[in-house]
């Protein structure tokens, strides 16, 4: 895509004070493998050979991504396009000239993405390149899962909730919606695999599918207590130290002696590994504001989860980059 600085850019370059926006767009500008994510769309995307020509891929892309980021419904990231210089310069729109995509157009990209399922072959693009650049390590993996709510309301057409949320407790509270399994890479604290299911889906049964095959440890919470006995961790026939959390209330039952000491000090440091896989979820609950499912099913929001979760590794793998 080819850019050219207009004089609107050009005076906003020269303002004194460079925001907290601009300095993350232009990281994520750096680290992104554009020509890696466009071979992987492009292949699907028109051609524009019948009628009007589409828009740049690469434009698209970019809108895309800002609406992730800022968890922005289509019509509102076209508005804040719109309002954004910033915004418009990392899609490369001059308002002279262009321009900005409408929410139809941002809305059949998605759709296109989600129906040849290249949300999930983003992911596996962006790790790829994490990998060459060496910030996988892929000798360890953290596991753990996060819920994440949908709305419960039946105000609508079918008078239902989503049949594929559900509900679950956790402690003495009742939630519904789904639960989002990941799995990450012990030293770079990368995400490796995502795994979306039902909140009533148990984090333990969902554990093997969240390893890789080459890992020699896994880090979880108690929740993952006795997923060594498990038939389909039991097929895997290669050895795997299991580095799980023990239960609380077991610790605290222990009488004050030299033993319990020493067992509160491995279990801190077990924990001091483990809190790194928080980060991720971080990264898209706060960062991205993905806190409630924005639509119905599981299969487009996995999409969804797939796209941030690749995006969140890219703002950590940033953050290493510029530490």
């Amino acid at each position: 895509m080819t850019h050219q600085t207009s004089f609107s850019q050009a005076e906003f370059a020269d303002k004194k004070k460079i925001t907290r926006r601009e300095k993350f767009l232009a990281r994520m500008e750096e680290i992104i493998p554009w020509q890696s994510l466009m071979a992987v769309i492009e292949p699907f995307y028109p051609k524009g050979r019948r009628g009007r020509p589409p828009i740049e891929l690469e434009r698209m892309l970019r809108m895309y991504f800002l609406q992730q980021w800022y968890g922005l419904a289509d019509e509102a990231v076209e508005d804040a396009i719109y309002d954004s210089q910033s915004m418009r310069g990392f899609t490369r729109i001059d308002l002279g000239a262009d321009g900005v995509p409408d929410a139809t157009t941002l809305l059949k990209f998605r759709r296109l993405l989600e129906t040849n399922d290249l949300c999930k072959a983003l992911f596996t693009a962006i790790n790829a390149d994490l990998e060459a650049r060496g910030l996988m390590m892929r000798e360890g993996t953290l596991v753990d899962a996060t819920l994440i709510a949908a709305p419960p309301s039946t105000k609508n057409k079918e008078k239902k909730r989503d049949p594929q949320m559900h509900q679950t407790r956790k402690g003495n509270q009742w939630y519904f919606g789904m639960k989002a399994h990941i799995g990450a890479d012990r030293d770079s604290k990368l995400v490796h695999t995502v795994v979306v299911t039902a909140a009533n889906a148990s984090d333990i049964s969902k554990t093997a599918e969240l390893l890789h095959g080459k890992e020699t440890q896994v880090h979880a919470d108690a929740g993952y207590i006795g997923v060594e006995k498990r038939e389909e961790i039991k097929t895997m026939e290669r050895a795997i130290d299991w580095q799980i959390a023990c239960k609380r209330g077991q610790l605290k039952k222990m009488e004050e002696s030299p033993a319990k000491e020493l067992l509160k000090a491995a279990e801190k440091a077990k924990a001091s590994v483990r809190a790194f896989v928080e980060h991720p979820f971080h990264i898209v609950k706060n960062l991205f504001k993905y806190r409630k499912v924005r639509y119905r099913g599981l299969a487009k929001n996995g999409h969804q989860l797939h796209v941030l979760f690749g995006l969140a590794n890219l703002v950590i793998a940033g953050r290493k980059a510029t530490a």
